[in-house]
């Protein structure tokens, strides 16, 4: 004779939801840091764009938000320190040396690891910048810590305070979220153009706090012999155009390009593409807009012959005003353009060409 015992389950937890405590050596971690790219008595305006994001984080938890400075012992660098307040930043971190004028990894990595590891903040972004790359790749590695690139977006969960940075992956056919759990600080990499850039305050006032440098000349490998100047002045600059007029495949054949072209001398745009026209070798790579070519956030956005792929997506969906023209009514671009023409992108192009030079010729014999 056998007996049957049964017992009740334990509750069981959620699928997809891994829950963690962070460590308690972590715990003392605080604030959102930005690094302020500054270079020969400039600044790369994504600084000013990651101040109005930090802005956001910190406000969620409720902590401060801080600008880090690195460069050489000039007026012009302080400056900018009252700058980032005015975009949001509540203290500016500023470490000065002869060392710093020019960016060498090498010094860079050391001091912007010193101060995490002074200061102890919980996020630090960087902007996705040749610069910022080079710099968030050697400074993560040295801290031993978790670094999203290329971010599109990013949270705060607000079960554990952790980051939830999201970026495409794949090839840009998904996107996904990703968190570094049990590490501070979080890092995070966006490109320029990503996100909006805040309204600067100068009524906003805050506090520099002046980190002491000790770096000696000689024991840096890596030495500038000379400075040579961005000989590319000419070539397209996709991020901050205020009118971009972009072709795909859509438009069968090299030779109907210039219709794209076109439109873009009219409005006085910049042109661009899609990845598979950069592929064919119809223009130049710094044309491209996408995952892997430039973010772009212009007023005013007309794709041509463009499915809408993810890949594509995210980096122009911010744009202001989006036109698509695509012969397929059911392509995934018409899912969040503003404004959609179904038709032959070759019949319309000219049409609009046309209609912009008539407007644009009546406008100025009226003034």
């Amino acid at each position: 004779m056998t007996s049957t015992e049964t017992q009740k389950a334990p509750a069981s937890r959620p699928a997809g939801r891994r829950v963690q405590k962070l460590d308690e050596r972590l715990a003392g971690y605080k604030g959102v840091w930005v690094f302020v790219e500054y270079e020969r008595g400039h600044v790369h305006p994504v600084s000013w764009e990651l101040l109005g994001e930090g802005r956001k984080l910190a406000d969620a938890l409720k902590v401060e938000l801080a600008a880090v400075l690195l460069g050489p012992p000039d007026s012009a660098i302080r400056a900018f320190c009252d700058q980032a307040i005015h975009y949001g930043a509540d203290l500016c971190y500023l470490a000065c040396h002869p060392a710093l004028k020019d960016y060498r990894n090498a010094p860079y990595t050391a001091i912007l690891t010193e101060l995490v590891n002074r200061y102890c903040p919980e996020i630090l972004l960087l902007g996705a910048t040749t610069l910022g790359r080079d710099l968030a790749g050697s400074v993560a590695t040295t801290l031993k810590t978790g670094l999203t690139a290329d971010c599109t977006g990013l949270a705060i969960d607000p079960e554990n305070r952790g980051l939830a940075a999201t970026r495409p992956t794949f090839g840009g056919s998904l996107l996904c979220t990703i968190v570094t759990l049990n590490y501070r600080p979080q890092m995070a990499t966006i490109r320029p153009r990503v996100m909006v850039t805040p309204q600067a305050d100068p009524a906003r006032t805050g506090r520099v706090i002046d980190h002491p440098v000790t770096l000696v000349e000689e024991s840096i490998v890596t030495k500038v012999l000379q400075f040579i100047p961005d000989d590319r002045v000419a070539e397209a600059n996709l991020p901050f155009a205020d009118i971009i007029v972009s072709g795909g495949r859509g438009m069968k054949r090299q030779e109907n390009f210039r219709l794209i072209q076109d439109l873009a001398r009219v409005l006085g745009a910049e042109v661009g593409a899609s990845r598979p026209v950069i592929q064919a070798g119809w223009v130049g790579a710094d044309r491209q807009v996408g995952q892997s070519g430039k973010t772009v956030r212009p007023r005013l956005y007309i794709a041509a012959g463009i499915s809408g792929a993810v890949q594509h997506r995210v980096g122009m969906d911010k744009s202001d005003v989006i036109i698509a023209i695509n012969e397929d009514a059911n392509a995934p671009i018409f899912d969040f353009a503003h404004y959609g023409i179904v038709g032959n992108a070759m019949t319309i192009l000219p049409a609009l060409t046309q209609a912009f030079t008539e407007h644009l010729q009546a406008r100025k014999q009226a003034c």
